[in-house]
């Protein structure tokens, strides 16, 4: 098995031609690969999909969690369906199958106490899946400003500075960090409503929308709704946080080493 810890990643599902295929992408590979300094596995999706059985009739979140040391959850196209938090409607951008595995698989990994890092639809995630709500397009949100990249500029210009932050002061972000106030891109249509039971907030847009949290008690559970993984290695705010992640995540498999192994149902 090889002595670098795990970190688990659960993929997208996306058409790609007339198939459909679970998918990440590789910028995520590489921060926790390079700075985090963990190998980076793919969850499958567990949601029924067009070809073949559910893999939830197979599998359940604790069987892809077993052996891992940490999970990401990455940014996204797709959205959240609203019916997971109580509200009624389509979401056109939506990915159901990584829903399926995503909200079930945050729970489960709380409950071991595993380190966890949700990065944008990872952040908005971990919010629903703690039983928070979405503002579903926070550009039409009065007194909100517009969140989402312009899709027309190049892609090194839509994940470049967008607007600051403010971190809650003496919080987990701000320790981890240094810094009081950091300026970060922007990709994203929905955003945090209420929070989730537990969460706190770590930093704030200037327009008051929730950008960051974190579940105290927690060995380590923070979320960020920017892109922190696209400047991981240059950016010191950014290498920071997937560090922190790293560190948590090296304490935990040095923790699981002491523990006796779950075997699997029959």
């Amino acid at each position: 098995m090889g002595t670098w810890p795990r970190v688990g990643i659960p993929v997208d599902v996306k058409r790609i031609g007339d198939a459909a295929f679970h998918a990440v992408g590789e910028k995520y590979l590489a921060a926790v690969a390079h700075v985090t300094g963990a190998l980076p596995l793919l969850l499958p999706a567990l949601g029924r999909g067009e070809e073949g059985a559910d893999l939830g009739g197979q599998f359940k979140p604790d069987d892809l969690l077993d052996g891992l040391d940490g999970l990401f959850l990455t940014g996204s196209h797709s959205n959240i369906e609203p019916r997971h938090w109580g509200e009624s409607g389509d979401e056109p951008a939506a990915d159901p199958q990584r829903d399926a595995t995503t909200l079930p698989l945050v729970r489960s990994a709380i409950g071991r106490d595993l380190p966890v890092l949700a990065v944008c639809r990872g952040l908005q995630e971990l919010n629903v899946a703690l039983g928070g709500s979405l503002h579903r397009a926070v550009h039409t949100r009065e007194g909100y400003d517009d969140h989402r990249e312009d899709g027309a500029r190049p892609r090194a210009e839509r994940y470049g500075p967008a607007h600051p932050v403010t971190l809650t002061v003496d919080g987990l972000l701000q320790r981890i960090t240094g810094a009081a106030e950091l300026t970060v891109n922007s990709l994203h249509g929905q955003g945090v409503q209420r929070l989730g039971r537990g969460l706190v907030v770590e930093a704030r847009a200037p327009d008051g929308l929730v950008e960051a949290v974190h579940l105290p008690g927690a060995r380590f559970v923070v979320g960020v709704q920017w892109h922190p993984e696209w400047d991981a290695p240059t950016n010191p705010a950014s290498r920071a946080l997937f560090e922190a992640f790293g560190d948590a995540v090296r304490a935990y498999a040095a923790d699981r080493k002491q523990l006796p192994q779950r075997m699997p149902e029959a």
